[in-house]
């Protein structure tokens, strides 16, 4: 009966290491299982951003630099997100978009240096972007000062620049995938401008009303100015006329 017990309690034994052994080969299987699933992930993000030119590669790669840094004592951390997060997602779904829709250096440029200048104002929410400091700090002056400046102006400068600089990828997208002629590409681009300014004046009017006090004003940069919205898309208007005159007057160029 001594041995009896004994033997039922070895097989115990046995059984109760097996089990541990099995919950722990479970658990390596699972975590190899993992770390391939991830390493899979990252081999095929490596290939996508390996098969843009390299150029492409390095302005991506700069522009997410420059989000990042912007979030360092990030002095409005209730507001910021609103204006980097989009961007953050646009950046890091570029090389699969551009990979499934490829576009030339010279465009892609032009969408990175309007995401940067988004980032800066965003930083500071536009209103409070610091160029007086800066060109006291290089010349010796103040733009506020020096032009009568009533308000904060980098918001206008950036419609501006969205107007300047969206009308190249546009225009390059539309003749190459459409099938668009260069002419008519020129024309939607502009239109294409003006509609996004007037979407994107709606969204920032929502965004003020759902959000509270100093966080709406902030967003919103309107700064007291009852024509705000209207100046904007003015900017923006001008700026696309601004480029697509270039564009049409090179082409006519190019025609001799």
């Amino acid at each position: 009966m001594a041995n009896n017990g004994l033997n039922i309690c070895l097989i115990g034994d046995i059984l109760r290491t097996d089990a541990a052994f099995d919950r722990v080969s479970v658990a390596e299987r699972l975590d190899r299982y993992n770390l391939q699933k991830e390493a899979s992930v990252f081999r095929a993000v490596q290939q996508i951003c390996n098969a843009l030119p390299r150029a492409q590669q390095i302005w991506l790669a700069i522009c997410l630099f420059c989000i990042a840094i912007a979030q360092v004592d990030q002095p409005y951390p209730s507001v910021a997100p609103l204006h980097h997060i989009p961007t953050l997602i646009l950046v890091l779904l570029a090389p699969v978009m551009l990979r499934r829709w490829p576009i030339s250096n010279q465009a892609l440029i032009c969408l990175i240096l309007f995401f940067l200048l988004h980032t800066l104002g965003g930083r500071y929410t536009y209103t409070n972007t610091p160029y007086d400091l800066w060109t006291h700090y290089l010349f010796g002056l103040e733009l506020t000062e020096l032009f009568d400046w009533q308000r904060n102006h980098y918001d206008r400068l950036v419609h501006f620049g969205f107007g300047v600089l969206m009308v190249y990828p546009v225009k390059e997208i539309l003749t190459r995938y459409a099938r668009v002629s260069s002419g008519l590409a020129i024309y939607i681009a502009l239109e294409f401008v003006m509609g996004i300014s007037a979407v994107y004046e709606v969204v920032e009017w929502l965004l003020s009303i759902v959000l509270a006090g100093d966080a709406a004003e902030s967003y919103n940069g309107q700064q007291g100015d009852i024509w705000d919205a209207q100046k904007d898309m003015a900017l923006a208007f001008l700026g696309a006329l601004i480029t697509s005159s270039w564009l049409i007057l090179r082409r006519r160029m190019r025609k001799g």
